[in-house]
């Protein structure tokens, strides 16, 4: 059997992979929502979905840095990776233990089709296709609750000293779009730029992210009082973990809305 990854790469398996290591967290719960949990045998320390996960498998270190020879311990039939999540260094080191499958995912179409390709190379349409099916209807309707509501200029901070800002071409800035924002970053040279006191207070509204930087309530307050400006806490998990996590993500929308 052949797979073809979001890069373009086929992949050959004389079988179906038993042996799965998980070098993303959002790809990781994908993976135990399809019933593959039996299959993980190695796992990133970040993998923390669910909880209990990460005490009965291998940790091999982290997403930009990876434990090989644990890897290898493991002997894997397949490794799943991520473009942006995954440096193109640990790609090409481990293709030389297994087949590194890399996803690739701006939009959340790319995420429906990425839980596409999962189902069908573990052989797991049926529940792939069960997914995809309920991500697609919470979308419909979330979209239906928003549609006469007013569109707003925001800002998504992902990082302090400096404030960096997720830009339009991400994953991020795909998910404001789907709640009808208008995402006042310009990225030509980056993804997530760093951004000026100044611009912020150009903003309808500012959200801060709890993922990767720890953001509290405490800023949140503290930066709406300088720019004089409505800023959210938001949890990151559902603004940035594609896969599964989807199926989620629009009830907390429709709450935080």
């Amino acid at each position: 059997m052949q797979s073809k990854d979001q890069l373009g790469n086929t992949h050959h398996f004389k079988s179906v992979p038993q042996r799965i290591v998980s070098l993303v967290p959002s790809q990781t719960e994908l993976l135990v929502d399809l019933g593959l949990t039996d299959n993980i045998v190695g796992l990133t320390k970040f993998c923390v979905h669910p909880e209990h996960l990460r005490k009965s498998k291998t940790v091999i270190g982290g997403t930009k840095k990876v434990n090989k020879e644990k890897i290898e311990a493991l002997a894997p039939d397949i490794i799943i990776a991520n473009k942006e999540e995954n440096t193109q260094e640990i790609v090409e080191s481990l293709g030389e233990l297994a087949p590194v499958w890399v996803s690739d995912i701006y939009t959340v179409e790319d995420s429906l089709e990425f839980i596409a390709a999962m189902g069908a190379l573990f052989n797991k349409n049926s529940i792939a296709d069960q997914l995809i099916a309920s991500i697609n209807g919470e979308r419909e309707q979330f979209r239906a609750h928003i549609k006469d509501q007013k569109r707003l200029k925001v800002a998504y901070l992902i990082w302090k000293n400096p404030f960096m800002a997720a830009g339009q071409a991400t994953f991020i800035g795909d998910l404001m779009r789907e709640n009808g924002f208008e995402n006042m970053i310009e990225d030509p040279e980056g993804r997530y730029p760093e951004v000026s006191h100044e611009l912020l207070t150009q903003a309808d509204l500012v959200l801060l992210s709890s993922e990767p930087y720890p953001f509290k309530q405490e800023d949140a307050a503290q930066l709406s009082a300088q720019l004089h400006k409505p800023v959210k806490l938001v949890d990151g998990e559902y603004f940035s973990w594609y896969g599964s996590r989807l199926k989620d993500a629009y009830a907390y929308f429709k709450q935080m809305r």
